[in-house]
């Protein structure tokens, strides 16, 4: 890894590492105990140290406890029930729960989660190309049944391939949802798409694992999506989607650490890292205010800072055979 990388890699998981009461639902305190958002916390820390089990590298000591934390948590009948507070996404929540178990532990609450999914949200029945990818990703990771289409299938209508980026003519005024105002500088995609685009090349790529199944003009189009979105994301410090867009560059073949747009994302990142290891929310405009309680700061820092961990272990795993600049 380069030295900045380094940086990053260990301050965010040091820093992740040091703020697990606030993931633990149970905790004495926990940040999340009461928050809105508890279990998506817990499945998006899974979901980092399944991703660290192929990854290699000096990883499994900074991760060693929230790897005893989520053993812990999968073996608590009480803790999938969670879910239920959030009835749109339970079902998603459950077969990512099945999906991202901890090896060696008892899956009893592992396997009678997978048991309560309903067969219809294992169809494609009434699901978008990406909701479609989403659960196959999950549930082929589950061993779960399911009637989704394969990925071949699915490549030619997910986002890498159908979105299309706005010219300068197409006026921005501003981003309600991140709370930014219009500069002059036009997204190319809008906040939504650039999340579809960056999550269904995870879901294709397995993060870096397999080929997406993009070739010729479609994947130079999502290179070059990513490519300006990752631009966009860069001028406006926009940190989470600008890390999730560098591990999409990597997924689609590149070394982000040399294309212009990533090694300006990692020293973005760089430069919003704090000297605790957090990345303090998802975007300058976001950002916690250094005096915030530490409830409230955990809550704005630790989705960014965990997905730019996650972003230091991909690029620093290695480039399968298969991977073509």
């Amino acid at each position: 890894m380069t030295s900045s990388l380094d940086q990053l890699s260990a301050g965010t998981l040091d820093w992740l590492g040091a703020n697990l009461d606030h993931f633990d639902p149970y905790a004495a305190g926990a940040g999340t105990a009461t928050h809105q958002q508890a279990a998506k916390a817990v499945l998006e820390l899974a979901l980092l140290r399944h991703c660290s089990t192929w990854t290699g590298g000096p990883h499994g000591e900074r991760l060693g406890g929230a790897t005893a934390l989520l053993r812990k948590l999968w073996q608590r009948p009480e803790f999938p029930r969670l879910f239920d507070a959030h009835p749109p996404s339970a079902p998603a929540y459950g077969l990512a729960f099945a999906a991202l178990a901890p090896d060696g532990i008892d899956d009893s609450v592992r396997r009678a989660t997978l048991a309560r999914l309903a067969p219809d949200f294992l169809s494609p029945a009434g699901k978008s190309p990406l909701k479609r990818m989403e659960i196959r990703f999950y549930a082929d990771k589950a061993g779960a049944s399911h009637t989704i289409e394969p990925y071949a299938g699915l490549v030619g209508q997910s986002p890498l391939v159908t979105l299309t980026a706005a010219t300068p003519g197409d006026a921005a005024e501003g981003d309600a949802a991140t709370g930014e105002a219009a500069d002059g500088d036009t997204a190319p995609l809008t906040d939504s798409e650039g999340y579809s685009l960056t999550h269904a090349a995870f879901f294709l790529g397995d993060y870096g694992r397999t080929p997406t199944g993009l070739d010729g003009d479609a994947l130079a189009h999502a290179r070059e999506l990513v490519r300006r979105m990752l631009d966009h994301c860069v001028g406006q410090d926009r940190w989470d989607l600008a890390a999730e867009l560098v591990i999409s560059q990597f997924i689609l073949g590149l070394d982000p650490l040399r294309t212009p747009s990533g090694a300006a994302a990692v020293e973005c990142l760089v430069r919003a890292q704090r000297s605790d290891g957090a990345i303090p929310g998802r975007s300058a405009a976001l950002m916690a205010s250094p005096s915030a309680p530490a409830g409230e700061f955990f809550r704005k820092a630790y989705h960014t800072t965990l997905v730019t961990a996650l972003m230091t272990l991909v690029l620093s795993s290695g480039r399968p055979s298969w991977h073509r600049d």
